[in-house]
């Protein structure tokens, strides 16, 4: 059990979160990248309640798990294309507060010339950082199965 319901205690700022979830999910960015990018971040950030439920909607949207078992590896990896390469170095980048270089930000605007898309891909990069922020001090756990 969680430390603290959000949803009970601050109605307001967690419906903006889903609000925000919500938009993203009817933007432009593929859900295949936009899934990896919360898998990740959320694998790097310690959250187990989203790395377990981002893991179970990326399967139930087609995501081969193969490609889960090796995305926290996936530098080294061949299952992975230049497109889903340049959004995890980015959410990485991100995540791990580092500097976006020139170079990096370079790819990420090669592999994402849309600029819709590219700007939902910084904005989901940034709203599952904020959702790991809040799953990981209050210890929300995923259901035993």
């Amino acid at each position: 059990m969680a430390r603290l319901d959000l949803g009970k205690t601050a109605p307001e700022p967690y419906a903006g979160f889903k609000q925000a979830d919500a938009a993203l999910r009817k933007g432009p960015l593929d859900e295949t990248v936009r899934e990896l990018v919360k898998i990740r971040v959320s694998q790097i950030n310690g959250c187990v309640f989203c790395v377990d439920m981002h893991s179970r909607e990326a399967l139930r949207t087609g995501e081969d798990q193969d490609r889960l078992l090796q995305l926290p590896v996936w530098q080294e990896s061949e299952l992975f294309d230049e497109r889903e390469r340049a959004a995890l170095a980015y959410a990485e980048a991100v995540t791990r507060r580092e500097h976006v270089t020139d170079e990096l930000w370079d790819s990420l605007r090669k592999a994402f010339p849309d600029e819709a898309e590219l700007g939902h891909l910084v904005a989901q990069v940034s709203l599952i950082n904020a959702l790991n922020l809040i799953g990981v001090p209050l210890e929300m756990k995923p259901p035993r199965r």
